[in-house]
């Protein structure tokens, strides 16, 4: 699988080639810049412009290799200007969020620019700028043209990031199918959720369950509803190193038994179905020994669901749902009050529970 680049690593190099513009005059077709994960990477540029003595344009377009990326090969570009005064100043142009909720890693009012974008961008252009002896400071402006209409497909909306993406990466290197970027996303909303004053979060494993539940919970915010994916355990611990004081899951039967029977991370490779487990949660809701027998021998979980249903043992929903709580405060010590909601495809609830750890 090919790697690609972030977009914090697309605005260093491409404010180093406008700022080579401004002061050398050269349209350079690449730079050079160094990549935190610790090596260097040339950049292809594109978009030059000179607007007279004073400012410089500069752009590159985004390779997020193989990975699913929604900002692989967006127009990523740089204006830089002359300031009266020595040093970087760094802001955002057209396409480039603004942050207006707290627990971000930028203030509030501030460019969405994140700390180590921001570090490569100051990096890129200072060295140029004591390269070529420059008594002068430069101002660098980061707009992404197609950033606003990007953007809302994204969490930036609701984590308070308005007209634009963010600027990201820790590492300058976006790892296809990597699980630190969505795992990030999931860190960011809780910090967003918790400096809201949020109490309470309630974590889902995608968009349709996350529908459910803003029905269900219509009085919270928008920001306390959080898509986990498969990440439970994960989840579960930065909710308790934020200070959330409560936990409610809402989803399918099939993806929260694997939590029932103790597992923390919900992807199909890493944690099959137990029917084994399923058909001793179902003898101890009361099931019969066929049925029991039944969903020993079944193939999916929701072949079981279907069983359970048909016979109306609405205890054995209730059942996976006390499991899914225990195991869920067992991992993390206690600490918060846990709730677990099972609901069916179409939004009915067919169990729910909750445990004070």
């Amino acid at each position: 699988m090919r790697r690609g680049y972030t977009t914090g690593a697309c605005a260093a190099a491409a404010a180093k080639g406008a700022a080579l513009l401004l002061i050398t005059g050269d349209r350079l077709p690449a730079v050079e810049i160094d990549i935190p994960a610790g090596f260097r990477h040339s950049f292809e540029l594109t978009g030059w412009q000179r607007e007279g003595a004073d400012s410089a344009v500069c752009a590159t377009v985004k390779d997020a290799g193989d990975d699913p990326d929604a900002t692989h090969q967006v127009w990523i570009e740089a204006t830089v200007s002359w300031l009266d005064h020595p040093g970087v100043e760094i802001d955002g142009g057209r396409g480039v969020g603004r942050v207006t909720k707290p627990g971000l890693p930028v203030p509030v009012g501030a460019a969405a620019i994140n700390p180590v974008p921001r570090r490569m961008i100051l990096e890129a252009v200072s060295g140029v700028l004591e390269e070529h002896g420059a008594a002068r400071g430069l101002r660098v402006v980061i707009s992404v043209p197609e950033g606003e209409a990007i953007a809302l497909r994204t969490l930036n909306p609701r984590l308070g990031i308005l007209g634009g993406i963010s600027i990201l990466g820790t590492r300058g290197v976006v790892t296809p199918f990597s699980t630190e970027a969505y795992k990030a996303s999931v860190v960011q909303a809780i910090s967003v959720a918790a400096a809201t004053g949020n109490g309470q979060i309630i974590l889902t494993t995608g968009g349709s369950s996350e529908k459910y539940a803003m029905v269900m919970f219509a009085g919270l915010p928008e920001e306390a509803f959080i898509q986990m994916g498969e990440y439970v355990g994960f989840s579960l611990e930065h909710a308790k190193a934020y200070g959330i004081k409560k936990v409610t899951f809402v989803g399918m039967a099939g993806k929260f038994s694997k939590v029932a029977q103790g597992a923390m991370l919900i992807h199909s490779k890493n944690a099959p179905v137990d029917f084994g487990f399923l058909a001793a949660v179902a003898a101890e809701a009361g099931a019969d020994h066929k049925q029991v027998k039944e969903i020993a021998a079944a193939n999916t979980a929701s072949q079981v669901v279907d069983m359970m249903t048909e016979a109306g043992n609405s205890a054995f929903f209730e059942s996976l749902c006390r499991h899914a709580c225990e195991q869920s405060l067992k991992h993390m010590n206690g600490g918060m009050v846990v709730e677990m909601v099972l609901m069916t495809m179409k939004g009915r609830v067919l169990g729910r529970a909750e445990i004070r750890g």
